[in-house]
């Protein structure tokens, strides 16, 4: 049984120890180009100069059920966004009304927020909602007198970087699609599946698309972050039948970047570069369990591989033919992957790695070479955005992401097959988004003059005017109320954008309550409990505690503490009320 068992093993090793060496031939292509590249281009990236007039932009954002997540996501980008000529357009539909009450709930804070309505039910296609939010700006510049210079497509999970739409706006001078680099947020080291995420997009933002765009090849899409000017967008209303998104298909982003340079538009990945120690680049939390992950990519494989294969099978030059490869050679690559695991495990089990006169074991040392020059690649990607630490186990995460992405591409053909043969429609498969803690979001947050003057509480003059005559030790928002020139509540409307804390609407607080934490603990760090929510203990105070604070009044109770602001006239009345 082990000698026939041994044969078929070895039979089924050659075809795949020859497309390991072709597709690692493939990528040690690229990784030559990238070096060329590199030593041409040794010159960092030019800022964007200051003082440039700012096209108008409208951020879209797609949303079906995102009430967990769009306020704070709408509230947290328009406090850290260093521009000021832009929108919202978030997209929803009639039968998700939760999350367009989160929607009008971030409206009512934020003044440059609008809901574009699907006209039918949910859930469709990415594509068709981001079609719709599109004909509602069409509605939208109509009934308000303005135009819309460009398009930026984002989710409702995007972290976008302060200085993103600056750039987008001085790129759009020369070309008709921006595309900005898209990171992971970083967790901790030993989360191997969000880890896969980190590797994957630090190695395609660094080398896979800045080499295709010095190749001249399309650039897909990331679906966020991508900035689309009105006449590219006008180009692709003219020539598909006003489809600007398409609407069937799973990776409408990938799509709409084949189509556009198809159609001659000038595209650019913005080089993935430091703006005060930062990336340029938005960010966003990605699955960390195993099964989400798989999920998550069955959809990229089925619409990029699948789809795009089935719409426009391989037609153009051989650039775009050669693209197409690397685009699509997931589907045989991620069940390869597989095989060879259990080939290699198989072959240690049995000494059958020992059969030096097969053509897996000749090729094996070709392979290997190839895969250490894959793993050093993807190592030192990792290193420059994450950190040495988080480099070290790119190997373990390579031998898991092998897995998923083969898990992947087996689902994905079984249910594009499927989806064939009973000629069903290809669902929308939606991956459930959080978003990051309030403590990883402050870090980009707005000067608290700059939210006054975007709310439209005090002029830009009036404000520099302020900050020039108020004593060094007055805050400002304390300053331009005693003056008159802002309200108490105006101020704090602005410092809760500012600091991603809710404000806090209360009446009057029960004493039991007011009482729940020790009476020196609330005096000292100027907090009060008032409320009993779900799986924790409201709190209010005048003030954003710190991590010092926070740590104090977490270490008296074993209550979750959720923190609310609250204007010190409000608090102080509180407090005298709850006599303490």
């Amino acid at each position: 049984m082990g000698g026939y068992a041994d044969s078929l093993v070895l039979a089924a090793a050659a075809p795949i120890a020859i497309y390991i060496l072709i597709s690692g031939v493939d990528e040690l292509f690229v990784d030559v180009c990238w070096l060329i590249l590199r030593w041409r281009n040794r010159k960092p990236p030019q800022p964007v100069p200051p003082g440039e007039p700012e096209r108008r932009i409208a951020i879209i954002v797609p949303a079906w059920h995102e009430d967990a997540v769009i306020q704070q996501m709408i509230e947290h980008n328009a406090a850290a966004i260093h521009y000021e000529n832009y929108d919202f357009f978030v997209g929803v539909y009639p039968n998700d009304p939760k999350t367009l009450a989160a929607v009008e709930a971030a409206a009512r804070r934020v003044s440059n927020v609008f809901w574009a309505m699907v006209p039918h039910d949910g859930p469709t296609s990415k594509g068709d909602c981001l079609n719709w939010i599109y004909q509602n700006i069409l509605v939208h510049e109509q009934t308000h007198g303005v135009r819309y210079d460009a398009l930026l497509m984002h989710d409702a999970e995007d972290i976008i970087h302060p200085e993103a739409l600056r750039y987008v706006s001085h790129h759009l001078g020369t070309y008709g699609f921006v595309q900005v680099p898209v990171l992971a947020l970083q967790t901790p080291i030993a989360n191997i599946t969000h880890g896969i995420y980190c590797d994957e997009f630090a190695e395609t933002q660094t080398r896979d698309l800045p080499v295709r765009q010095a190749l001249n090849a399309f650039l897909p899409s990331a679906g966020v972050g991508t900035g689309i000017s009105r006449e590219s967008l006008e180009l692709l209303a003219f020539h598909y039948q006003n489809r600007v998104f398409e609407p069937d298909s799973l990776t409408e982003d990938y799509d709409m970047g084949m189509r556009l340079h198809e159609c001659g538009c000038k595209q650019m990945f913005l080089p993935l570069a430091r703006y005060d120690a930062t990336f340029v680049a938005t960010r966003e939390y990605f699955p960390t369990e195993a099964r989400t992950a798989v999920r998550q990519r069955t959809r990229w494989v089925t619409g990029i591989a699948l789809q795009t294969w089935e719409r426009y099978g391989w037609r153009g030059n051989w650039m775009r033919r050669y693209w197409f490869w690397r685009d699509r050679k997931g589907l045989a690559g991620g069940p390869v992957g597989i095989f060879a695991n259990l080939i290699f495990l198989y072959s240690l089990a049995t000494g059958l790695w020992h059969q030096t006169d097969s053509i897996a074991m000749q090729l094996a040392p070709y392979n290997l070479a190839m895969l250490a020059v894959r793993v050093a690649s993807r190592m030192y990607c990792t290193a420059r955005v994450y950190g040495v630490a988080m480099a070290y186990l790119v190997p373990v995460r390579i031998l898991a992401g092998s897995w998923i992405n083969g898990m992947a591409s087996i689902r994905a053909m079984y249910r594009f097959a499927k989806a064939k043969a009973r000629g069903e429609r290809l669902a929308w498969l939606k991956t459930e988004h959080k978003y990051p803690s309030r403590e990883s979001l402050v870090e980009q947050r707005r000067r608290l003059g700059d939210l006054l003057v975007r709310a439209g509480a005090i002029g830009r003059e009036e404000l520099e005017a302020a900050a020039a005559v108020k004593p060094p030790d007055v805050r400002i928002g304390a300053y331009l109320v005693a003056q008159g020139l802002i309200t108490e509540d105006q101020l704090y409307d602005a410092l809760s954008l500012q600091q991603q804390m809710p404000l806090a609407v209360v009446d009057q607080v029960p004493q039991r309550l007011a009482r729940s934490l020790p009476e020196r603990v609330m005096r000292e760090c100027q907090v009060l409990p008032f409320r009993v929510e779900s799986h924790g203990l409201a709190v209010c105070s005048p003030e954003p505690p710190d991590a010092a604070t926070r740590a104090r009044l977490e270490g008296c109770t074993p209550l979750e503490l959720h923190y609310y602001l609250i204007p010190p006239g409000q608090f102080e009345r509180l407090v005298a009320a709850a006599a303490l």
